[in-house]
């Protein structure tokens, strides 16, 4: 049987599959994670349309969280990869690399919607 991606397969020792399974729930996660900036960023546009027609302002802020759901979508199948790589070669699992930069821009992100509500 060939599974893909081959790269992370063709690696090491099968792990116990509770720590597979963990894996594939982690990136689940993300996806989700993943799908809710992208659909925030569409409520964004959206709502700011309607509420005054003028969303110029708010523009920013909706491309800016469809763009993190973009990354948090990408990272999730790198994380899972690194993660699953790690466990079949009994190495320790890798940081959270990209993950605090998504956080970072989350947080940015709600700064700049606290500002345009304020403003």
């Amino acid at each position: 049987m060939t599974r893909w991606p081959r790269r992370v397969y063709r690696e090491g020792v099968e792990p116990d599959p509770r720590f597979t399974f963990a894996n594939e729930r982690t990136f689940l996660a993300w996806l989700r994670t993943a799908l809710a900036l992208v659909v925030a960023g569409v409520a964004v546009d959206v709502l700011a349309e309607q509420a005054d027609g003028d969303a110029d302002g708010y523009r920013p802020l909706a491309v800016a969280l469809i763009v993190l759901g973009m990354a948090a979508s990408g990272t999730a199948f790198v994380r899972w990869m690194a993660n699953e790589r790690a466990m079949r070669r009994q190495e320790p699992l890798p940081g959270l690399g990209v993950g605090t930069v998504l956080a970072g821009g989350v947080a940015v992100i709600a700064l700049g919607l606290v500002l345009v509500l304020l403003l």
